[in-house]
């Protein structure tokens, strides 16, 4: 299979499994914001999502890697189209949309100003006491 012929059937897999979620596959900017929430490396930009889905570019292997977890498919299946498809799962694991392991997320934290850390602080405070848990 030739390098482009690859990277049609990625981008086709991918605007597939985007549907599937429900996730807008045609917004290159809210894929790229949501990965990057999803992502604990380099952020991507939305040139290089715009090329995944168009079918011009491949992503790495560590992006692959958690697309394919994001979209709850292998990782396999994502690049080649090969494994296990997303029909095949017969068992979804019940999980939030978005989740932070709280190690990334202490990182993360501590790399932010004094400033951001107050706004942050402040709407955990809030949010919680919106869920009348503070």
């Amino acid at each position: 299979m030739a390098l482009d012929d690859e990277k049609q059937g990625f981008s086709r897999r991918l605007r597939d499994s985007l549907r599937r979620l429900s996730a807008d596959a045609s917004a290159p900017a809210a894929l790229a914001r949501e990965f990057n929430l999803r992502y604990d490396g380099t952020p991507v930009t939305v040139q290089a999502v715009r090329k995944w889905l168009s079918g011009k570019a491949l992503p790495s292997q560590d992006k692959m890697r958690a697309l394919a977890l994001w979209l709850e498919v292998s990782a396999q299946w994502l690049r080649y189209g090969e494994g296990e498809s997303p029909a095949g799962r017969t068992l979804r694991q019940e999980a939030p949309a978005y989740r932070a392991d709280a190690t990334w997320l202490s990182r993360k934290y501590e790399a932010l100003n004094d400033a951001h850390k107050r706004m942050i602080v402040e709407l955990i405070v809030a949010l919680l006491r919106l869920e009348g848990k503070r």
